[in-house]
């Protein structure tokens, strides 16, 4: 039986420390799920078209990673695809506390799905899809911290190119 493991966030937008947790998820897993959910009530930059059209491009080389987006509960949604597992990553001690209230109701929800947290890697540590839109909104040269889909769309939302 395949291992697959549900990466849920907003991706708006994906950031390079992202990149890195799902790839390195794909050591652990058979298969990951790209998951973005539906929520009306938060306002995006993106919407969630784009972010999936930027997350299948960031994912484009991975097989094993797709990208699908859902409704309600992440357990609820982690079990109608038949996975056991929920992939997080952590930049720092301030993730804990959230991530791991979040961690004890899933598992409060559905106790076969396990939350299974990776560190970001160092060179990531800093980047949050917030601060990356804080930069690029003012110019600043984000290459290198996101995929290239994603520093082009940021550019043009921005007014930056056209």
């Amino acid at each position: 039986m395949k291992k697959i493991a549900i990466y849920p966030g907003s991706f708006d937008p994906v950031t390079n420390g992202h990149i890195d947790i799902a790839e390195r998820g794909l050591k652990l897993f058979d298969k990951i799920i790209v998951a973005i959910l539906h929520n009306p009530v938060k306002d995006f930059l993106f919407t969630v078209e784009e972010r999936v059209e930027m997350l299948e491009s960031s994912f484009k080389d991975y097989p094993d990673i797709t990208v699908e987006t859902f409704d309600g509960l992440l357990v609820d949604y982690a079990a109608s695809r038949k996975s056991t597992a929920i992939l997080r990553g952590m930049r720092a001690v301030s993730d804990f506390e959230y991530e791991f209230q979040l961690a004890l109701m899933n598992r409060r929800l559905r106790r076969e799905v396990q939350t299974v947290f990776l560190m970001t890697g160092l060179r990531w540590i800093f980047t949050s899809s917030s601060i990356i839109k804080e930069a690029a909104r003012f110019g600043g040269d984000i290459t290198g911290m996101v995929p290239p889909v994603v520093n082009k769309k940021l550019k043009e939302k921005f007014g930056f190119i056209s």
